[in-house]
């Protein structure tokens, strides 16, 4: 009977990581053309990739609106924001939330980006965070900064939430070739 259960736990975490594993290996690679989307916004207004076209984007994905981690990141773009738009980039937030979850989230914390909602997941799954556990899913914090042409110059996967956007400042300065603000 204990050998039973021993074989089950191995075989059921054997098949969530191979449900996992197609999601991982999507992430588009440095230098890829960004993955096009549209996307409604958390006023109701339809957003698509192409309209950032010229100017540097930072694409950030994040699991739950009023989470503790998620505050922290969306907040830490909130107030680095304005050195973020002096080096030439906008921000963009995308979660599975609703749109009107995004709503009241933005408006509580004084969001000046765009949050868009994914409830599918469609979006975060071409990027490699979407995490789909049968019941459970979810995006993954993960951040692209994507140039000016749409190729992706930068992927972070793993920054601590209260200073996610001081290193992506530093970053951009470094891409963008301009002093920081």
């Amino acid at each position: 009977m204990n050998r039973v259960k021993v074989i089950s736990r191995w075989l059921l975490c054997l098949g969530l990581c191979t449900l996992a594993w197609p999601v991982w290996a999507a992430a588009p690679a440095l230098g890829e053309y960004a993955p096009g989307f549209r996307l409604a916004d958390q006023h109701g207004v339809s957003r698509d990739l192409q309209e950032f076209r010229g100017r540097w984007l930072v694409l950030y994905f994040y699991p739950k609106d009023q989470t503790q981690g998620c505050t922290e990141q969306a907040c830490s773009f909130r107030d680095d924001f304005v050195k973020i738009k002096l080096l030439g980039a906008e921000v963009v937030g995308i979660s599975l939330d609703s749109r009107e979850s995004h709503a009241q989230f933005a408006q509580k914390y004084l969001l000046p980006f765009p949050l868009l909602s994914d409830p599918d997941g469609t979006v975060a799954s071409r990027y490699g965070a979407l995490t789909n556990l049968l019941v459970l899913k979810f995006a993954r914090r993960h951040t692209f900064l994507i140039d000016p042409q749409g190729r992706i110059a930068q992927r972070y996967t793993d920054l601590d939430t209260a200073t996610y956007a001081s290193r992506i400042v530093k970053d951009l300065t470094t891409l963008t070739r301009k002093p920081a603000p």
